[in-house]
């Protein structure tokens, strides 16, 4: 459905890519039986294995055949700022050098991991700093999956947190909100959450996962049918014109598509679809500007996400006032569109909504011997 991922840094498996009923089915392909899949997975991911000699439930043979067929890859932190709001963004440094960030946001009742699914991306929003990166390349699985170990290995030590075990999680909620566009990474994404939310795993239950998308329709709609985690889309105008000029995927996938696409999207009786909108001051911030986005929405199980536009270098847009913010929900609530005003968490230290992004030099780090990148 869309294009792989980059080549591994060697020719062995990355067993940290394999959801669980992969994971069987490589070890059928190896001459054992299948549940040496649930015996390694379980290792992996509950118990932490970062070396096949770890995995003492295994037979010698085995651990031996593993060591020649397959390996564990292990992103290392490079860099953590934190905010004065007690956010925390983490450097993460993939095996072929590559670099991307995940950020850990605390609440009262929660503390959110946004992660990301791509290097860079092709979307190229105006307001985003990751589209100023460009598409380097998607991250595989096991890269995706691995941002929650280094999130637990910063709050729980690095001796305990690569275990998964629910009840030691310190994650609570899970936003694919990070570098990258995840439904343009669609199998890389999808075989992220069938991970997380695997019993035998981390056992996320799908409410606890959003994932973000800018409206790539057939991904949607596929998504839908395959997992039912919870769907932010990214709107950001009343109209398509604004959209459009905002977010150039308006050309291929326009407003009414995404809002169709939305009206098929499965909900469970009390699900919502999120829609999440970036104020700009005098782009989409005006009253007309929410009048327009209630006409859009009518109809819809939804609620509004209201953030206020996050500077950064080279940005063609101003933040609008907190007055502006606040008078544009309360138009929304008066015309029955249920929405909220997004705290800003981590804007000192570049860890805001669409802040996220790394230098040039970091983000085209020279990939080690064997590696490749497949863009589309």
């Amino acid at each position: 459905m869309t294009a792989s991922a980059a080549a591994p840094t060697s020719d062995l498996i990355d067993l940290r890519d394999l959801p669980r009923e992969a994971l069987r089915g490589f070890m059928k392909d190896l001459g054992e039986p299948a549940y040496r899949g649930d015996q390694v997975f379980g290792w992996i991911w509950r118990r932490g294995a970062r070396s096949f000699d770890a995995m003492t439930s295994l037979p010698a043979s085995l651990r031996a055949k593993l060591d020649a067929e397959a390996r564990i890859s292990q992103p290392t932190i490079a860099e953590v700022s934190t905010s004065s709001d007690g956010t925390q963004k983490v450097l993460l440094e993939l095996e072929d050098g590559r670099r991307v960030e995940t950020v850990l946001i605390p609440d009262r009742e929660r503390l959110t991991l946004c992660i990301s699914s791509q290097v860079g991306c092709a979307l190229a929003c105006r307001f985003c700093a990751t589209g100023t990166m460009g598409f380097l390349r998607h991250m595989r699985p096991g890269e995706i999956v691995s941002q929650i170990l280094a999130a637990q290995s910063l709050l729980l030590g690095e001796e305990h947190g690569n275990r998964a075990d629910p009840s030691e999680r310190p994650v609570s909620n899970i936003v694919m909100m990070g570098m990258g566009e995840p439904l343009h990474n669609y199998d890389g994404t999808l075989a992220a959450l069938r991970i997380l939310t695997d019993e035998q795993a981390f056992h996320y239950a799908p409410a606890r996962i959003t994932v973000s998308t800018v409206g790539l329709v057939p991904q949607m709609l596929a998504l839908g049918e395959a997992l039912p985690v919870r769907l932010a889309v990214s709107l950001h105008a009343g109209d398509p014109e604004t959209r459009r000029s905002i977010m150039p995927i308006d050309r291929k996938y326009p407003m009414a598509e995404v809002l169709a696409a939305c009206r098929q999207f499965p909900l469970k009786t009390r699900e919502r679809i999120t829609f999440e909108y970036t104020l700009m001051r005098g782009v989409n911030d005006r009253p007309i500007d929410a009048e327009n986005l209630a006409r859009q929405l009518e109809g819809l199980r939804c609620k509004v996400n209201l953030l206020a536009f996050n500077e950064h270098d080279g940005a063609p847009f101003e933040r609008p006032t907190d007055e502006a913010v606040f008078a544009f929900s309360e138009r929304l609530r008066s015309l029955d569109v249920e929405s909220f005003v997004r705290r800003t968490r981590g804007r000192d230290i570049a860890a805001a909504c669409g802040q996220l992004a790394v230098s040039p030099r970091e983000a085209a780090a020279s990939p080690s011997p064997g590696a490749s990148e497949t863009k589309n």
